[in-house]
């Protein structure tokens, strides 16, 4: 991410604006689908921290996410612990499980990185499938929500936990977004640029991506905890390296490096998979309702759109066709 992009706030506040607008005019299943988009912005923001900031491809974040999940799941369940508590627990939980994998995978680089991240996120995926204090591979229900009675609401309602879901994404962004902005995250970004450079300076280059990573893991954490209590349910399949990829592809989607380009992403990646996986859809577009059946391959053709004619992601074209405005504006004189 630049460290000064005139159109980041007023494109998040743009996405603010539409969310607020959908929240509005959404029935139930719109109010699930916001929550949705809004939990796996999250997710999404914690995977482009470690990937567009500190350029650590990861494809085992999904092990924290569903560390998260088990957790929140585990302390609300079996302990009682009221979901609050149980979610503070699973940020624990998955931060210092992070912590503890990037101690390993932090010395290395390229694609054995990936591939270390990619092997401990299928063991903590055996692992839950074996678990059978946890359902095992039939998974485990009853995980609770946030208790806002005394306030008044009930999160029972999709339209209460949706919008508590979109102030929680909201607030993750803002966080990344200071953090991303200040000297911890521009040596990050320096990190990603040349990290040869800066190991050379004397700067604690592992260190600093160990911090990365251990930040990056305990939002992801977050991003489960709060998937456990919308679905009510957590299943080994959370932790699966196929959700880690739906996750980078959202990431390349948005825009690499760009915390609001993730956040869209992840909205655009949801909205395209309700729309096109149903049939009433395409019949509005006067195509045949059977499409509806290969909507991933659509979907597949859409991203390979984005990566050939749009590789730095949307957000990136974007910003790219605001700079284009404003040099030929400024071409014209319009600047004088």
């Amino acid at each position: 991410m630049r460290e000064r992009d005139p159109i980041q706030l007023p494109v998040a506040g743009l996405l603010a604006v539409i969310a607020v607008a959908a929240w509005f005019g959404a029935g139930y299943f719109g109010q699930e689908l916001l929550a949705e988009i809004a939990i796996l912005a999250i997710f999404a923001m914690s995977l482009d921290l470690l990937v567009g900031v500190a350029g650590m491809v990861s494809l085992g974040h999904a092990g924290f996410l569903a560390l998260g999940a088990y957790a929140t799941a585990g302390a609300t369940v079996f302990w009682g612990w009221p979901p609050a508590a149980a979610l503070a627990f699973s940020v624990a939980v998955a931060g210092a499980c992070a912590l503890g994998v990037g101690l390993f995978a932090v010395r290395l680089g390229g694609v054995f990185f990936i591939m270390i991240t990619l092997a401990i996120g299928q063991m903590f995926y055996a692992y839950f499938f074996k678990a059978r204090a946890f359902g095992g591979d039939n998974g485990m229900s009853g995980t609770p929500r946030f208790d806002l009675s005394p306030l008044g609401l009930e999160t029972g309602d999709p339209a209460v936990f949706s919008a508590l879901m979109l102030v929680i994404a909201g607030a993750v962004y803002v966080a990344l977004l200071l953090l991303v902005r200040s000297p911890f995250g521009m040596m990050l970004t320096a990190i990603h640029q040349n990290e040869n450079r800066l190991a050379s300076l004397g700067c604690p280059v592992r260190r600093y991506k160990l911090a990365a990573f251990g930040l990056g893991g305990a939002i992801a954490g977050l991003a489960g905890a709060l998937m456990a209590q919308h679905t009510g349910f957590v299943s080994p399949d959370l932790a699966f390296w196929t959700l880690s990829g739906e996750a980078l592809i959202i990431v390349i989607l948005g825009g690499s490096g760009s915390l609001v380009g993730a956040a869209g992403g992840a909205a655009v990646f949801v909205m395209l998979r309700d729309h096109l996986s149903d049939g009433s859809f395409w019949e509005g577009l006067r195509l045949s309702g059977d499409i509806a059946t290969h909507w991933q391959l659509v979907m597949g053709l859409f991203f390979i759109a984005v990566v050939l004619l749009a590789r730095d992601g949307l957000y990136g074209r974007l910003s790219w066709l605001v700079d284009r405005v404003r040099s030929a504006w400024r071409g014209r004189g319009g600047g004088a």
